[in-house]
């Protein structure tokens, strides 16, 4: 009976535990409340079955517990058993991954009206490219990187002269427009993630992966490394600062004179 009232209380305190405790995410500030929602059937599903697994050990630990004179019955197999159960444990697979695949669909399908900036992963810290004047990010190459040329922009793409590269580790975005968000890697494997965006992605090296988000309320929020990427990975942080429109221009055109403040010393 201790067994069967250990299982029963396990069974009870973590539904008790999942509408009690404060355990819920921070407050989201983007447009993927998708990402929650997914994960939330993900815990309805395995939760009902983590508690219908708990309740029917307990049920088969008293109901055929030792009894004097009782024999336990020998049956190798139960195909309707074994038949119900595959199907059943298939359906909730199925069930989990089907949400994911049309979420992820979503994730990587960028609006048209998106402005690309691209992020730069490097151990331990976080660098960020913005368009220019032209709304178009220039080219890069591993090849390309060097102390002048932090991110191996390509210099024979006009495209790439004017891009802004930013003063700092403070990234700027405007509230409420669409963002598509390039991410690249100059040494290992990192991951961008902004825990109230419900975005992130890992960064590899010698490629460039993306996704998109919108920005829907204003505040600062911190860029975490969600991979590990040696010993300094727990200090590469930076700062996203959602903002108006108007400070947002505002920041980028400071943002902009002192590219071409830099590069017209460059000329001298």
């Amino acid at each position: 009976m201790h067994v069967v009232l250990m299982l029963v209380v396990v069974a009870v305190g973590s539904v008790l535990f999942h509408f009690v405790s404060p355990w819920w995410w921070t407050p989201i500030a983007s447009n993927w409340q998708y990402i929650d929602d997914t994960i939330i059937i993900t815990f309805w599903i395995t939760g009902v079955v983590f508690v219908a697994v708990l309740l029917f050990m307990a049920y088969c630990v008293l109901r055929f517990r030792h009894r004097e004179g009782q024999k336990a019955a020998f049956e190798p197999e139960n195909r309707r058993l074994e038949s119900g159960l595959t199907i059943v444990t298939g359906l909730g697979v199925a069930a989990m991954l089907a949400p994911g695949l049309f979420v992820w669909n979503h994730f990587i399908t960028v609006p048209a009206d998106a402005t690309a900036i691209e992020i730069v992963g490097q151990q331990w810290q976080w660098s960020f490219r913005l368009p220019g004047k032209d709304g178009k990010l220039g080219l890069t190459s591993i090849d390309s990187i060097a102390d002048d040329n932090p991110h191996g922009l390509s210099k024979s793409d006009p495209n790439a002269r004017d891009d802004v590269l930013v003063d700092g580790t403070e990234l700027h975005l405007p509230v409420g427009k669409p963002v598509k968000v390039v991410l690249r890697s100059t040494d290992v494997l990192h991951d961008f993630y902004v825990p109230e965006f419900r975005a992130k992605m890992d960064i590899l090296p010698g490629s460039s992966t993306y996704f998109w988000l919108t920005p829907t309320r204003t505040g600062t929020f911190e860029i975490l490394c969600a991979e590990l990427c040696g010993s300094g990975h727990s200090y590469m942080r930076g700062t996203v600062v959602v903002e108006e429109e108007v400070a947002y221009q505002a920041w980028l055109d400071g943002q902009q004179k002192r590219v071409v403040a830099e590069q017209t010393e460059v000329g001298k």
